[in-house]
């Protein structure tokens, strides 16, 4: 499946109700972005990562209290710009997880993270049905 078509199959799923992005965290880490790129209003953008996952049925609240806690604390990291957590509308335990990350770095950083570590240990354990990861570079983001 292409990116695009993944990108576009996001936009018939629903936010999940976990802890918003703080609008100040949010600037913040997108103006450092944007202080440290080209002034053009569209500009090549840093990393993304897309990962589909569907969870067993019977490990959902487990995977649920993971995942808040992986997403804020990954929001909070330096160079993490934004990482969203969606479920599908279609099928309640498939979740896509939409990541920004400034540079390679800050996907290094992540994955040294505990809360990263979490999603793998739930996923060795056999939380997940499948999982499935994309790595972009963003082109024209805003």
């Amino acid at each position: 499946m292409k990116l695009v078509t993944l990108l576009a199959s996001l936009a018939a799923v629903t936010t999940s109700a976990f802890s918003p992005i703080s609008t100040a965290t949010q600037l913040q880490s997108f103006s450092r972005y944007a202080a440290s790129s080209s002034n053009s209003q569209l500009f090549a953008m840093p990393i993304c990562i897309v990962v589909e996952a569907e969870i067993k049925e019977d490990r959902m609240d487990e995977f649920l209290d993971m995942i808040e806690k992986n997403a804020v604390g990954s929001r909070a990291e330096p160079g993490c710009i934004r990482f969203d957590v969606l479920q599908a509308e279609d099928q309640e335990n498939k979740f896509f997880f939409y990541e920004v990350y400034e540079d390679a770095a800050a996907i290094a950083h992540h994955k040294e993270q505990p809360h990263y570590a979490a999603w793998g240990t739930f996923k060795e354990s056999g939380g997940t049905i499948s999982s499935v990861s994309k790595k972009a570079s963003g082109k024209f983001m805003t």
